[in-house]
């Protein structure tokens, strides 16, 4: 039998994502619009990249399969998401999903939603 103190525990997740067919637009635009870091590339020419922001750590592949990515929707919980909608906004805003505003919703949590360029939907949110 486990001790309390030492039960296993799930860390972050680190999604793997379709990123199009384009890898370098998406990487700068997880870099110049989400303000993520690029930790990692692979392949000449890059077929994946690891892309960083805080604890939030994302995977992108390249994949010409449209569709996949359009299906796919994750949510990331943040601390200061006024703070967060207003640097996207800042630069450009055009990444927030028309129907994503800033907005508390009835389930609890503040909340606002981007779709990158190869259509992966992103909430991000916090319990306030």
């Amino acid at each position: 039998m486990t001790a309390m103190n030492n039960r296993p525990q799930i860390g972050n997740i680190s999604p793997l994502i379709p990123a199009g067919d384009d890898l370098e637009k998406s990487i700068k635009f997880y870099e110049q619009k989400l303000g993520f870091t690029t930790i990692h590339q692979e392949g000449n020419p890059t077929r994946m990249a690891i892309v960083k922001r805080d604890n939030a750590e994302i995977f992108l592949v390249k994949n010409d399969y449209h569709d996949l990515a359009k299906e796919i929707s994750l949510r990331l919980q943040v601390t200061g998401i006024e703070e967060l909608y207003q640097e996207l906004e800042s630069k450009g805003g055009e990444m927030i999903h028309p129907n994503g505003k800033l907005e508390t919703k009835p389930w609890g949590p503040k909340e606002f939603t981007v779709i990158d360029l190869a259509g992966v939907c992103l909430t991000f949110y916090e319990f306030l």
